[in-house]
């Protein structure tokens, strides 16, 4: 069984040194009272426990046994359920909850760390978990205070669960052409008719109910996306006074076999009839749901880094203790047959690759979820609004970078393993199949690209990329110290880059629209890399102010860093190329050629 053990040291490190956490909690009133130093270690402490020690070892168990479906009802791996309940009485589902309906008011900054434990112990418990948070966050966001009080206590508490039921067999991405129907009856709840697929944690045996978020037409709404609204859906109907009354007609028609995450229900949702409250406004339903939707596509993009680090401890530990060959420079291991995989430069080039790549996307996950508290809990209009710019801009790059690297990382810790690592009993194989569908849900990754340069680039005339440049430069010219000259360098290269194809494709499309599309996935890489350089420059500093610079944490964070600007960050010259190239060899071809 692989074991799992959250990188704390480096979470400790990002939040204290790097970001300076506590003073922007004590700074906001939302948060003054709500969290200090010692209940954020307590909360990390205690995640670390609960990932390792309770989910951990369910994630290989879980994967052979899957989920069992049998006439409607969903049956979860042995444990899953009892784990459930272990974390629900903790409170953890509330974590980011309103304190006003039981919820415990912390931070992102804390739960994405959380998030990205849970994932790096076990993909298919932590599903049902964050499903139920970000529906949680829809309905605290968007539904009246009658139907709050209703529902988010018993979903903080974790005696309810949540869905998201968006899509249908012949609408994925493209939602406006979507089926479903919501009729309105004499009491003000609405008759919801149709079926819904691929609906994550949609129907099983943890909690006494599930609170489903359905997107529906009304009779009379406009076309499009234009005419969506959003219902909540309880799976058991919930009477006036909170109790459960009959079963809503929401049946689950069967489950998907999958290539991974097989402990994670994966249903068909047909709802008959179910009854429904409407919540906010007719016709809003999507604006609504996205808040869901953007929740749940940074936490996937979580899903990334939580699997690449799990990847990484296997594959490290591994190169350490296998022993194969002899060192190109000489034995380093005289009283052993041979010396250990770690010798070996190709081996050290897929764990540097994975250590710099997975660490630089837990700072910038830091980071993001730094803008989200920001836009939430600052008191200052001007940064509470460039806050929300950044988010928009940056939640795309998150869930499909992180999930990017995410695969590629976990494919090269496989590869560190050689035969051992198509073996399923070193874990390996699982995460290689787990974090393969991080790329495709939540809006697949070239979908989060078109959103990227499309909406968050190109519509605004590179506004957005325009403040995080004046960001970036603005931190360039406070280091001033030599230390620092190595990697200013190449970031303020990388940023004149960034700039440079940003009004190449914004100039470009204004002839002709394919070139969004044609460019988009490279240009999302391109800014990946280049942001993930800034993250690094910022421990850079942090770290060549420390006193105790000997100190093995701190030096091996210096030399990581040292092979990003050195090894990884070059790649955003060849992605230029590419996009640069422009969209016309992708439509030489005509359609019969392929």
């Amino acid at each position: 069984m692989a074991e799992y053990n959250a990188p704390l040291t480096d979470i400790r490190f990002l939040l204290n040194d790097v970001f300076n956490c506590q003073t922007k909690w004590q700074s906001w009133p939302a948060l003054k009272e709500q969290v200090d130093s010692d209940i954020a270690e307590a909360i990390l402490e205690e995640g670390n426990k609960i990932a390792g020690g309770l989910l951990a070892p369910l994630n290989q168990s879980g994967d052979s046994q899957g989920v069992v479906w049998q006439e409607g009802k969903v049956k979860t791996p042995q444990g899953f359920k009892e784990a459930y309940q272990t974390i629900a009485e903790g409170g953890w589902l509330g974590i980011t909850g309103n304190p006003e309906f039981g919820g415990m008011g912390m931070p992102k900054m804390l739960s994405v760390h959380f998030e990205e434990m849970l994932y790096g112990a076990n993909n298919s418990l932590a599903l049902y978990l964050v499903l139920t948070v970000g529906a949680c966050l829809a309905v605290d966001s968007h539904a009246d205070n009658k139907l709050k009080q209703q529902f988010l206590p018993k979903m903080y508490s974790g005696e309810w669960a949540g869905s998201m039921c968006l899509t249908e067999a012949h609408a994925g991405s493209d939602l406006g052409i979507i089926r479903t129907k919501a009729e309105p009856n004499s009491d003000g709840t609405y008759s919801i008719t149709g079926t819904k697929i691929f609906i994550t944690g949609g129907e099983h045996d943890l909690t006494d109910n599930i609170i489903h978020l359905v997107l529906a037409k009304l009779p009379d709404a406009p076309a499009g996306s234009r005419g969506i609204s959003l219902f909540i859906v309880p799976k058991i109907w919930v009477n006036e006074d909170g109790s459960l009354g009959e079963f809503n007609q929401v049946n689950c028609g069967s489950v998907e076999h999958k290539m991974g995450i097989k402990g994670s229900a994966t249903c068909v949702l047909n709802f008959d009839g179910s009854r429904g409250f409407l919540v906010g406004e007719a016709n809003k339903g999507l604006m609504y749901m996205f808040t869901m939707m953007n929740y749940e596509r940074l936490s996937i993009g979580i899903q990334g880094i939580g699997c690449a680090e799990a990847s990484y401890q296997i594959a490290a530990n591994y190169a350490k203790d296998r022993l194969q060959a002899r060192s190109p420079t000489g034995v380093k291991c005289a009283d052993k047959y041979a010396d250990p995989l770690l010798v070996h430069p190709d081996v050290r080039r897929m764990l540097l690759n994975m250590k710099a790549l997975t660490e630089g996307a837990r700072i910038f996950s830091t980071y993001v979820a730094l803008q989200l508290d920001t836009a939430k809990y600052s008191q200052d209009k001007t940064e509470q609004k460039k806050a929300k710019d950044f988010v928009a801009l940056m939640t795309p790059v998150a869930k499909a970078f992180f999930s990017d690297m995410g695969l590629d990382a976990c494919v090269l810790g496989q590869q560190v393993l050689g035969g051992h690592g198509y073996i399923s009993e070193w874990g390996q194989e699982q995460l290689v199949r787990d974090v393969r569908i991080a790329q495709i849900y939540e809006g697949t990754n070239g979908i989060q690209a078109l959103d990227l340069v499309g909406r968050k680039v190109v519509a605004n005339g590179g506004q957005y990329v325009a403040e995080f440049v004046v960001e970036m430069r603005e931190f360039i010219e406070q280091q001033q110290s030599e230390a620092m000259h190595t990697y200013l360098k190449p970031l303020q290269n990388a940023i004149a880059t960034l700039e440079k194809v940003t009004a190449w494709v914004i100039d470009k499309s204004k002839n002709n629209p394919n070139e969004v599309g044609a460019a988009s996935v490279e240009y999302l890489h391109l800014f990946g890399y280049v942001a993930y350089a800034y993250m690094w420059a910022k421990v850079v500093v942090v770290v060549t102010h420390k006193s105790d610079k000997d100190n093995a944490f701190y030096d091996a964070k210096l030399k990581t860093a040292r092979y990003y600007f050195n090894k990884l960050l070059p790649r955003i010259y060849g992605l230029e190329q590419c996009i640069m190239a422009g969209s016309e060899d992708l439509f030489s071809l005509d359609d019969e050629q392929f």
